[in-house]
């Protein structure tokens, strides 16, 4: 007899409205580091957006709030519209170069010839190295001389017409060498969801296009795009935002120059925030930056549910 109340209580306490509370409690890890490590850091970037903080407060300077001040001389700062359009030329360029790379070499590797597990994990390898690994890897090849790997065989390819450029010292390459770098870092993930997403795709609709005597550029168009229609708009918006967050290949490799031709906007917010120790500049400069990524990624999500509206 208990234990048949004993088994009705357990029935009761995982039923109803009992169940919204169980749910929040195996949520509660999940939602205490969103809380600790996302909500309270932007939280209290708003809070110090609007105050003098530095990072280390002089004895004879105290706390006190500034209103919109530090957004005004945002607005007012070159180096913020520098680094904002560097950030924009570096997204423009790299996210659709990485994509295109990473669904050319899925489709390269989609086979069952001889071999291919070897080439999958050459392509992948670069995603699982540390970036400032692959940095430090890159300012040897990017060498401004002719002993640098890619200066030599541009040199050896057009027959010693190419002239050895300095990529990473000249204002007009070295937004180009961070962006080669970065793309042959990540497009190995890319590759990885669009490998998955073509070994989805029925057999039979390749067989039937052959058939009806399209050719290959035609079954592409007309049968692998669209079914990848979901893992295209997932990359572009992942990749978009991870570019956003351009930051360790600039430290490592050029500081933000030469000329500020490789300022982001990650690394101006450092710079401010532990070089120059303008904790409160710096923290404006992150609320804007969220918003920026913020807008942007909420114009792709409704331009990818209305294409699929369209569809």
């Amino acid at each position: 007899m208990n234990a048949i109340k004993t088994k009705k209580r357990w029935r009761y306490a995982f039923s109803g409205t009992n169940e919204v509370w169980v749910g929040w409690l195996l949520s509660a890890p999940a939602l205490i580091v969103l809380l600790v490590f996302l909500i309270l850091p932007f939280l209290m970037s708003v809070f110090y957006s609007m105050t003098n903080r530095m990072l280390i407060m002089p004895p004879n300077r105290e706390l006190s709030f500034v209103g919109l001040d530090n957004y005004i001389r945002i607005f007012q700062s070159q180096d913020f519209f520098i680094a904002l359009m560097n950030t924009v030329k570096f997204v423009l360029i790299a996210a659709p170069v990485q994509s295109a790379l990473a669904l050319a070499l899925a489709m390269l590797i989609n086979s069952k010839k001889p071999f291919i597990t070897l080439f999958r994990t050459v392509y992948f390898s670069p995603v699982v190295i540390s970036m400032v690994v692959v940095s430090i890897v890159w300012s040897l090849l990017l060498r401004p001389d002719q002993h640098g790997f890619i200066n030599a065989l541009l040199h050896f390819v057009t027959f010693g017409a190419f002239e050895p450029k300095q990529w990473l010292f000249d204002p007009n390459t070295s937004l180009i060498a961070i962006i080669m770098l970065s793309v042959w870092q990540g497009a190995g993930f890319q590759m990885v969801i669009f490998l998955a997403g073509l070994q989805n795709i029925p057999e039979e609709l390749y067989e039937a296009g052959k058939i009806d005597g399209a050719g290959q550029a035609t079954r592409f168009l007309h049968i692998t795009l669209p079914l990848l229609r979901n893992q295209l708009i997932f990359i572009m918006i992942s990749t978009t935002i991870l570019s956003f967050r351009l930051f360790t290949q600039i430290v490592s490799l050029t500081g933000g120059g030469p000329h500020k031709s490789t300022l982001t906007l990650v690394y101006l917010i450092y710079s401010e925030g532990f070089i120059n120790m303008k904790v409160g500049y710096a923290s404006a400069m992150s609320v804007i930056f969220l918003i920026i990524v913020l807008i942007i990624s909420l114009i792709q999500m409704k331009l990818s549910k209305s294409s699929q509206g369209d569809s």
